[in-house]
């Protein structure tokens, strides 16, 4: 028999390129209820397979609740970077914005860095704020060019208004 990691992943897998229905959030439902109400992962799953639909409004609580449970170092980052951005989805920038700070604050080297970038140069865009957006992710690419690494900076400073 295939163990709870894997027939998760078999779900996400059929469910790639295609839509996610009723049928995907029934699926995922039925795997996550084998670990239980008080299970972190389980409850992730569930928020992704709604957020996926389309449905953050429900994905926010379940994002939240399997937070809070305490989620391990790979899931944990996945959970705010999707909680922000089904914040943002609902139009709360600012609470998409604090998840971001407080993810980046508490995990600076993280390996989900640059994809948490990325959601709030999202965020600081949608919340009105395009260039301090483009300046977060230009900032987030410059450990990735072969040069102008101090041209970029400053530039992505500058555009953001910062004076540093």
């Amino acid at each position: 028999m295939k163990d709870w990691d894997d027939r998760i992943d078999e779900v996400w897998t059929a469910a790639a390129g295609g839509m996610v229905d009723d049928e995907v959030i029934s699926r995922i439902d039925e795997i996550a209820a084998e670990r239980g109400p008080g299970d972190a992962r389980a409850e992730f799953e569930r928020a992704g397979a709604r957020d996926s639909a389309g449905r953050p409004d429900e994905a926010v609580p379940l994002y939240r609740r399997a937070l809070e449970l305490g989620l391990d170092e790979e899931h944990r980052p996945q959970a705010v970077i999707q909680l922000a951005s089904s914040l943002r989805n609902l139009g709360e920038y600012e609470e998409a914005l604090r998840v971001i700070a407080e993810e980046q604050d508490g995990h600076p080297d993280s390996p989900y860095r640059d994809a948490l970038a990325g959601m709030h140069a999202l965020a600081l865009a949608s919340a009105g704020q395009p260039e301090r957006g483009l300046s977060v992710a230009l900032l987030a690419l410059v450990p990735h060019m072969p040069r102008y690494h101090r041209s970029m900076t400053a530039y992505a400073h500058a555009i953001a208004g910062d004076d540093t």
